[in-house]
């Protein structure tokens, strides 16, 4: 019961503290010094946390300590931070600026950057092999990344190459891209910590659900920014998706279609939790948040 009243008092900024706490100590061993720099310049960059602190109150939400899901939940981390950095890379969105400060390849070079990312997603399975889990649990925790990994990198594949079936309609298309891309760690983050809190499969299922509208609509509310909000506000640079032809929300649905887009998942990912209780509200707060993000 202790531990029930003092998870239900931990805020957002809690959370994230310890998710940092724990990855540094984790990442303070084991990595040649400028390995080991590069690596902790990309995960301790000044993100939101928005995948670990998805995965402790999803595990809230079910019944379980947010301490049991810590590695989890940095085990997330790690591999959305090695997506980042490869992803502005110059092969892929050739991106100077991340969260207002120049990227890792910038701040480096590109084959550091490139290798520090191969070190972050050998950390992150790392990381949940060291965890003092019953082996069944580890074992579902290193499936569910390692498929949801692949998964965000196919959703890069085809954001980036557009191999995609020519008898796919566009809207179709974008939303197979972003449930991929986008989506996949946003599922990964929201199944892993139900499974670390002993989730029933009534309860999965819908969480599943739920991550899967969020995930549409986190993306949906960051193609609104990049046409609606200037480099500076956003840390990185805007309109870029536009200008290389890609498949954005607002390209399709125009600016108020979008909008209304984002409501219509909004509604959706709440509706998937209305058989939890109040143990589930910081989900029902942070879907919330993220549609109205303003970066």
């Amino acid at each position: 019961m202790e531990t029930e009243v003092q998870n239900k008092m931990l805020s957002d900024a809690d959370l994230i503290e310890r998710v940092d706490a724990n990855l540094r100590q984790f990442l303070s061993f084991g990595m040649w010094r400028s390995l080991g720099e590069a690596v902790n310049y990309a995960v301790f960059s000044g993100g939101k946390r928005i995948r670990p602190v998805l995965c402790l109150r999803t595990c809230q939400a079910v019944g379980g300590d947010i301490e049991d899901a810590l590695d989890a939940a940095g085990a997330i981390e790690l591999i959305h931070a090695f997506s980042l950095v490869h992803d502005d890379l110059p092969a892929m969105d050739d991106d100077d600026y991340r969260r207002g400060r120049p990227t890792l390849h910038r701040h480096t070079n590109e084959a550091m950057a490139i290798l520090a990312g191969d070190a972050m997603t050998v950390q992150a399975f790392r990381l949940l092999a060291a965890s003092d889990k019953h082996p069944d649990v580890s074992i579902r925790l290193v499936q569910i990344l390692s498929g949801m990994s692949l998964e965000m990198i196919l959703g890069q594949v085809h954001d980036t190459m557009g191999d995609l079936p020519e008898e796919m309609e566009d809207l179709e298309r974008l939303r197979y891209i972003h449930n991929h891309k986008t989506g996949a760690l946003i599922w990964a983050s929201v199944e892993m910590g139900a499974v670390v809190g002993g989730a029933t499969k009534s309860q999965r299922d819908a969480l599943v659900e739920y991550a899967g509208r969020l995930g549409l609509m986190f993306q949906a509310v960051d193609d609104l920014l990049d046409v609606t909000q200037s480099a500076e506000k956003m840390g990185k640079a805007t309109g870029k998706d536009a200008e290389q032809g890609k498949l954005t929300y607002p390209g399709l649905l125009g600016v108020d279609g979008t909008r209304a887009e984002i409501d219509k998942l909004l509604t959706q990912a709440m509706e998937a939790l209305s058989g939890f209780d109040a143990k589930a509200d910081p989900l029902r707060d942070m879907a919330k948040k993220l549609a109205t993000r303003e970066k």
